[in-house]
């Protein structure tokens, strides 16, 4: 019978495929919070007092994210502020800003833009346009990664934020995971999780709300709640290895619903004995040029920024 398996609605809106739940819409919202909630305790991601920096790019994830820690907010358990990140993708970020602005706006929440131009002097644009480094030419991704978290961690500080708090959700984990192992990057391994477990006091913990929620869930929970959000995808997503792998779990999960979440719980299970066996724990100092932690004399920002700058010499 198609109804509500929760309070019998007949007008249901989703049936999981990977436990055949059937829900209305009040129901799938109310339990797709509460699972959040539910995570966030059981990995204990957020304690009272928190300051959570929220990235916040005016997708589907990062404004889901934003109406589900909102709750703790308003119950005085944490602070929000949500950045944004304009790394200058001409014709795809401008809107996505405004979004981004107006979400937080909506709900009362601190907002900050801050830019690839600003901290950097160049736009991803421009970094794409000059990428002629000696060792190769990198995709756009592996750029725009090292730089965003350059920025959120030097922009927690500037904050004060106990947290850095992203939407990635259960296919981008899995994504992660296969792409780990494909690669060979046995210590990529030993850092994916919930949460990240340095206890060095330069880097902000990172920590992942969403990281068990599908990425087909999370776009009927902003449809559900008529959430404004950016809808039009990265111009430079294409070329990276990740949408490779992502349309592969994909394809694989139309046959296998259940394919992504047992790749994660297995993952979970296997992951103390990789990082018994394998994780190691680099000396890290601050960038001689910036003072962000690197395990090097540069940071991985500032060497390619030094590479572009003596290619330019040259």
């Amino acid at each position: 019978m198609n109804s509500c398996d929760k309070c019998g609605n007949p007008h249901i809106i989703i049936k999981k495929k990977q436990s055949g739940q059937k829900l209305c819409k009040d129901c799938f919202i109310k339990s797709t919070q509460n699972k959040v909630i539910k995570d966030i305790r059981k990995y204990k991601l957020i304690e009272k007092g928190d300051k959570v920096l929220l990235g916040l790019s005016g997708g589907k994830d990062s404004v889901m994210l934003l109406d589900v820690l909102n709750s703790l907010r308003k119950r005085n358990i944490i602070d929000i502020i949500a950045v944004t990140i304009d790394e200058g993708i001409h014709g795809y970020r401008e809107e996505g800003v405004e979004i981004a602005a107006r979400n937080a706006r909506k709900l009362g929440v601190e907002h900050r833009v801050v830019t690839f131009k600003e901290y950097f002097g160049k736009t991803l644009d421009d970094i794409i346009a000059q990428n002629t480094l000696k060792e190769g030419r990198r995709n756009a991704c592996t750029y725009c990664g090292v730089f965003r978290r350059w920025i959120f961690n030097r922009v927690a500080r500037e904050e004060g934020a106990t947290k850095i708090a992203t939407g990635h959700n259960l296919d981008d984990e899995t994504q992660s995971i296969v792409m780990s192992y494909l690669e060979g990057n046995i210590h990529n391994l030993t850092r994916i999780g919930p949460k990240s477990e340095t206890k060095n006091e330069m880097f902000t913990i990172k920590i992942k709300p969403l990281r068990e929620i599908p990425e087909k869930e999370i776009g009927l929970y902003v449809i559900a709640k008529e959430l404004e959000i950016h809808f039009a995808g990265c111009p430079y997503a294409g070329e990276s290895f990740r949408a490779e792998v992502g349309s592969f779990l994909k394809q694989l999960s139309n046959e296998h619903p259940t394919i992504m979440y047992s790749t994660l719980r297995g993952f979970d299970k296997m992951k103390p004995v990789l990082k018994k066996e394998f994780s190691t724990e680099s000396l890290v100092r601050g960038c001689e040029k910036c003072g962000e932690p690197s395990a090097a004399r540069l940071c991985k920002v500032c060497s390619f920024l030094e590479s572009w700058e003596e290619s330019e010499v040259d």
